[in-house]
């Protein structure tokens, strides 16, 4: 039988002057659901109950009541509902059981006839105690959902914590100043559960002192466990997704919406199957495998714990509780515990070698090595690369083939004065969009001895950064390998860090802290202590004029960019390391700071090798001991400056400004070339001039004489000869360069 009625009449008790009834007959149990489902999916509300008579013999009466209760939410739009109902007042949906109960019932006596009428007036909630405000749980009205969103705010911001370090290239600094990754994440997690503890710690406090049922009448002691456990999960998670994250605004953005997103997904999604006593339980327990949902359910619990206080004599959520499977609180604290585990050691193993693919190649190298023995399998190796590459090698200049038959004995030596031995390094990039692969460096073999700065000049794009990088570790060699100390970079970066210091191009510094407070720390990670300290922190800054007015106690973010390049240049010279790497170290600095700089690099390099990359020709022969050209990825020549410039210059530099013209300036060249025929013109720009000159082939008064008396004759405006510099050195090999590059 369906019967439709007014709903206002028991809602709201007005009075109705005509209620109208029809009802519908169905042959079956399956036709009634039916019917109802096909209401209930067009929301038109029609049906208002069902009954399905399952039995109604003498002395059995079985049948099945089906009520509408979807007006309960409907009731509230634009009806005055008394507030009582929201507070815990006899809910309407419940008013109807009585009526169709006595519908029923009465129509049953009436059949068998014996003249009985049942009366069944009201439902009524069990009595139980008084609610003041000042007790009042907060989770009757605004639910979980709060809760939960306040303990995860502390996600986001561990996050970008981690990918602000690494976007910033802290952490590779920190690391190339010799922390290592689990010293680096230990100091981290226990920074993070700290300042997650302080957190929880706060949030327990305020709901205790507002006298919120959630946090008072709950053990204390099992909320504590089980958000410790939560916020330990939630740190490991973080580290995790931060092995997926290169931009601090990225993490960011996603980082909120996960937790916004995943509170509001467990609060209309995940709570049904909570609340629905017919669904599975491993469905539940799958569910609970994503963090947020396993939240949820801890709050969900606690809040259902604290307002059964109320309503029966027990207390709220206690350690005897976790024993009842109805609560599925341990298999919560299970899967969060494994999950835990389980994601420290997942974002350990890729922050380490950065995907499981390199990891497993990784592993497969270090295998390969220890079964090959030590350096000399090296030396092998390089025999066979020369012998694949003896058409590039017969191109190179004399002095870079000794230096190649250098690293090779070098080698064979267990005990080398050498810092650095590069030993056929080569670095390809693989091609993008269709383009072909880039060979930034190619089987580049060199050595670098201790006491002495090698500076690496090149042009733009020539591989010097790239180099660079490897030897840093911030890039993985295609080919060959490098010795820092007798450590190979393809498995010992993590020992060579602790004996090198850097100076990068780019200033690496936190802003928030100040010039001193950098220099004790990577002071204390090359395990400097007390006096010795304070006493290197002194001397650093001396040495490169930030010592003076207050400068070491101020924060960096208020320094010039000359007075941090002037701080970096101090981190990388602190506590003694061995192999030192400077990157274009005074650029910005104005003169007289620039040769302050240069003294303390002299000082620096006792004992130690220092590696200089710098477009200054003036500060490469001042600084370096030898140095090393290099372009399209190739070690072009190699010596100390004098060597470089004589046998690269070996020439007289003639250099002539006329008026702009091409009959003036070929005039001046037909006027140098009677000088000597081998005279060659390097450039010709606006009217100047630049010759060269072999030396053996040109007396100087003889160019005296001849542009003397011309400058009568043409149009000579100025003119000049000098000596070969280290700056012509350079251009001549870049342009050979790129000629037989070219060919």
């Amino acid at each position: 039988i369906l019967a439709n009625y007014d709903r206002i009449t028991s809602v709201l008790s007005w009075h109705v002057d005509c209620t109208e009834g029809l009802m519908l007959w169905r042959d079956s149990s399956w036709l009634i659901s039916d019917d109802l489902y096909s209401g209930y999916t067009n929301r038109s509300n029609e049906f208002a109950a069902a009954y399905d008579f399952l039995s109604s013999d003498q002395g059995n009466f079985n049948l099945i009541i089906s009520y509408n209760s979807t007006y309960e939410f409907d009731a509230y739009d634009g009806l005055p509902i008394p507030v009582f109902q929201f507070f815990g007042g006899n809910k309407p949906r419940l008013l109807e059981v009585p009526r169709l109960t006595n519908m029923a019932s009465n129509a049953y006596l009436r059949l068998i006839g014996n003249g009985l009428k049942i009366s069944f007036d009201f439902v009524k909630e069990m009595p139980r105690a008084g609610r003041s405000w000042s007790t009042y749980d907060l989770t009757s009205i605004i639910g979980p959902l709060p809760y939960v969103l306040t303990i995860q705010l502390l996600f986001p911001v561990i996050l970008t914590n981690i990918v602000y370090e690494k976007q910033k290239k802290l952490r590779i600094m920190m690391k190339m100043h010799g922390l290592g990754d689990l010293p680096y994440w230990t100091i981290s997690y226990c920074y993070f559960i700290l300042l997650s503890m302080l957190y929880l710690l706060s949030f327990m406090v305020f709901g205790t002192v507002f006298g919120f049922t959630f946090f008072r009448l709950n053990s204390y002691g099992v909320q504590f466990v089980f958000y410790f456990a939560y916020m330990s999960l939630q740190i490991s998670f973080a580290f995790l997704m931060a092995t997926c994250f290169s931009n601090v605004r990225t993490a960011a953005v996603i980082g909120y919406f996960y937790v916004f997103g995943s509170g509001l997904i467990a609060d209309y999604f995940f709570k049904p199957y909570i609340e629905d006593i017919f669904i599975s339980r491993s469905w539940i327990i799958l569910l609970e495998l994503f963090p947020p949902f396993s939240l949820y359910r801890i709050v969900y619990e606690f809040s259902q714990s604290a307002s059964l206080v109320s309503q029966i004599d027990r207390t709220g959520m206690q350690w005897s509780d976790l024993n009842d499977p109805k609560n599925g609180m341990t298999s919560v604290l299970t899967i969060m515990v494994l999950e835990w585990i389980l994601f420290l050691l997942l974002s350990l193993y890729l922050d380490h070698f950065g995907s499981f693919q390199s990891g497993i190649r990784r592993a497969v190298l270090l295998l390969h090595s220890r079964r090959a023995g030590n350096r000399s399998q090296s030396s092998q190796q390089q025999t066979t690369q020369i012998q694949e590459f003896k058409a590039s090698v017969e191109m190179e200049r004399t002095d870079v083939i000794k230096e190649r038959e250098m690293v090779g004995q070098l080698l064979q030596e267990p005990n080398s004065s050498y810092s650095v031995i590069c030993d056929n390094l080569k670095k390809v990039y693989p091609g993008k969009d269709g383009n072909s692969k880039k060979i930034a460096v190619r089987e580049l073999s060199l050595s670098m001895a201790r006491g002495q700065c090698f500076g690496v000049l090149g042009p733009n794009g020539a591989g010097k950064t790239t180099l660079i990088n490897m030897l840093t570790g911030f890039t993985k060699p295609t080919s060959g390998t490098a010795y820092i100390e007798g450590m190979d970079i393809r498995l010992d970066m993590d020992k060579i860090y602790t004996g090198i210091g850097v100076c990068p191009q780019h200033d690496l510094l936190w802003e928030n802290l100040t010039g001193r407070e950098h220099l004790m720390f990577y002071g204390r990670l090359k395990k400097l202590k007390g006096a010795k300290l304070a006493q290197a922190i002194e001397q650093s800054l001396k040495s490169v004029r930030l010592f003076d007015g207050g400068v070491p106690d101020k924060l960096v973010q208020k320094y010039s960019g000359g007075m941090k390049r002037r701080l970096s240049v101090a981190i990388s010279l602190i506590g003694d390391p061995k192999v030192v790497y400077m990157d274009e170290p005074s650029s910005g600095l104005d003169p007289a700071s620039r040769k302050d700089l240069w003294k303390a690099v002299k000082s620096a390099k006792q004992d130690r090798a220092i590696i200089l990359t710098t477009h200054s020709m003036e500060e490469a022969e001042v600084l370096c001991d030898r140095i090393g050209i290099i372009a399209d990825g190739t070690l072009q020549c190699i010596g100390n400056s004098r060597e470089l410039k004589t046998k690269y210059g070996g020439s007289y530099v003639l250099t002539i400004t006329t008026t702009a013209g091409e009959e003036a300036e070929e005039e001046v060249a037909k006027l140098v070339q009677s000088i000597s025929p081998a005279v060659s013109r390097v450039y010709r720009i606006s009217g100047t001039q630049k010759f060269e000159m072999p030396k053996q082939e040109v007396r100087i008064s003889a160019v005296f004489h001849v542009m003397e008396s011309a400058k009568s004759r043409t149009t000579v405006l100025a003119w000049g000869l000098a000596d070969t510099t280290l700056e012509d050195v350079f251009i001549r090999v870049a342009k050979e360069s790129e000629v037989s590059s070219v060919t």
